[in-house]
């Protein structure tokens, strides 16, 4: 299992799995829609008419030249197939779900909860939300929500996402059994609007340098970081590590706004230009938060879109230095059309180049583009274990793509770091796989972790404290209890691996998003490369 994606899985799944009230996971690869939102007419539910207004959007907004004559019989689905892959449509319900998510803000009564043996368990509440002042804790366990009983039930997820999330004013009944209590008590919580920064992370790593991760661009992004920005300069920082590795990216002016945060004024940090969009040039405004100091942002290949313009910004006009893989690679910009049904559709309507003309857009079609830049962002990563005419072959023969031997291979799309930090798959075997997808390392922190240490101690001891041999011969114990099949050759191959990750996540339940960053930090190759390369 490759690193990214264990950081994936174990994030969103493992200590967050279900973000309720209102706190959603949000889409992989969030659309930009930098251009506003534009409102449809009221359609009726007929999906002819429907179809028609969208290949009448298409013809006046998309990027580059279609037939839409060709697509006039064909479903709404498979008339965005034949455009690209970030062009697509979005029913009311997802729809809604993306603007919350990118909004910061939504209304409901802000706690995520993880189910521990089938018991719903608060593992985060929103500070100063409904939730919090209604006197829900971390570590509640809440039985029934309204009428329904939503412990030991085994409800399947889609019977218990969104049961706290309503129109604010409103209330939601609530039974919960406070820890190292008996007696259950009903409360009633207010459902109100909860803002949600858009910053993960931002802490001091060191005397003179901050830490700020980002994971998606919201509304309210550049706004947040220059809070997060004053507060770290006012304790010290003159250097900065900003980490947008796994963000898929979000609104287009929240990249723009991000930008401008570390440039002096008048310079140029992105433009975009398509068929029925003329070149508009974006330049920065001189009054950011962080015009100065050093700067190294970290990227790999899930950071994509918005984020890919912070990073060619910042790389084109020599403001720091990129640290990391090479991206994602999409150029592309969307508009979102809203639809008087709630539903949408997300456009691509330009696309965008670097300060230095770059287009970062990877091909999206399939054959020999797409086969060179497979290619080469395996080498890159080194998880090339032959020669390059060894691996041609292999690719030629299950992907049946013709190549010629030995053709020097140029990057195709992305951003390329500055400074290269290759893949460290060691201990990412398949047992330990296992493990992250079934959630067997969060059952074991919030089972028997939690009790053997306390929130005052992670938050006295973060940088010092490890997760011992002790815990971990208790954690095959565990494994064993819980009837897991062992492999005691990868258990042990991955055994570091699974110590930091149970640190990473006790420090994530009791300090937040920013406790589950300062623990996984102490041990991350790209942050050290970045502390070392800003000396």
């Amino acid at each position: 299992m490759k690193k990214n994606t264990r950081n994936n899985i174990l994030i969103a799944t493992s200590y967050s799995v279900i973000l309720i009230a209102g706190m959603f996971l949000g889409i992989k690869f969030i659309k930009d829609q930098g251009f506003g939102v534009k409102k449809s007419p009221q359609l009726a539910a007929n999906s002819d008419e429907k179809l028609n207004e969208i290949l009448h959007i298409i013809n006046g907004n998309y990027v580059d030249d279609i037939n839409t004559d060709s697509l006039q019989n064909l479903p709404i689905d498979s008339v965005l197939h034949q455009l690209d892959p970030h062009s697509v449509y979005l029913p009311p319900t997802d729809a809604q779900d993306m603007t919350d998510n990118l909004e910061g803000n939504f209304e409901g009564v802000g706690i995520e909860y993880y189910m521990l043996n089938d018991t719903m368990m608060v593992t985060g509440v929103v500070k100063d939300g409904p939730a919090y002042q209604a006197g829900i804790k971390l570590g509640d366990k809440i039985l029934s929500i309204d009428t329904t009983t939503v412990s030991g039930r085994n409800l399947p997820k889609d019977q218990l996402t969104g049961r706290f999330k309503g129109k604010a004013g409103t209330g939601v009944s609530v039974v919960l059994l406070h820890p190292n209590t008996q007696q259950s008590n009903r409360i009633m919580v207010t459902r109100g609007k909860v803002n949600i920064s858009s910053i993960d992370a931002a802490y001091m790593i060191n005397n003179e340098t901050g830490y700020v991760r980002i994971s998606k661009f919201g509304a309210n992004t550049d706004n947040d970081f220059s809070v997060a920005a004053n507060n770290l300069k006012a304790k010290g920082m003159k250097k900065l590590i900003l980490d947008l590795r796994d963000n898929g990216g979000g609104y287009f002016t929240a990249a723009t706004g991000l930008a401008d945060q570390f440039l002096p004024e008048n310079k140029l940090i992105v433009y975009t230009q398509g068929k029925h969009e003329p070149r508009t040039d974006y330049f920065s405004t001189g009054t950011g938060a962080f015009q100065n100091g050093k700067l190294a942002v970290l990227i790999n290949e899930n950071t994509a879109s918005a984020s890919e313009i912070v990073a060619g910004a910042i790389q084109d006009l020599g403001r720091g230095i990129i640290v990391g893989r090479r991206s994602f690679g999409k150029g592309l910009v969307q508009e979102q059309f809203a639809f008087g049904d709630g539903s949408a559709l997300n456009l691509t309507i330009a696309r965008y180049y670097t300060p230095s003309g770059r287009s970062i857009q990877k091909s999206y079609k399939k054959g020999y583009d797409a086969y060179k830049h497979e290619l080469d962002e395996r080498m890159m990563d080194g998880e090339l274990t032959g020669d390059r005419t060894s691996f041609q072959d292999s690719i030629e023969k299950t992907e049946g793509v013709n190549v010629q031997p030995n053709r020097k291979i140029k990057p195709v799309g992305g951003i390329q770091p500055d400074i290269f930090v290759k893949l460290d798959t060691n201990g990412y075997n398949k047992f330990y796989s296992n493990l992250v997808s079934k959630k067997v390392l969060s059952d074991y922190v919030f089972n028997i972790l939690t009790a053997k240490y306390s929130a005052s101690f992670v938050e006295q001891n973060i940088n010092i404290f490890t997760i011992n041999d002790n815990d971990f011969k208790d954690f095959i114990g565990f494994l064993q209890r819980k009837n897991v099949p062992i492999d005691r050759f990868q258990l042990y191959s991955a055994k570091n691996v699974i110590l930091n990750d149970l640190k990473a996540l006790l420090c994530r339940y009791y300090l937040g998003d920013v406790g589950y960053y300062r623990a996984a930090n102490q041990t991350d190759n790209a942050v050290r490369q970045a502390l070392l390369n800003l000396q």
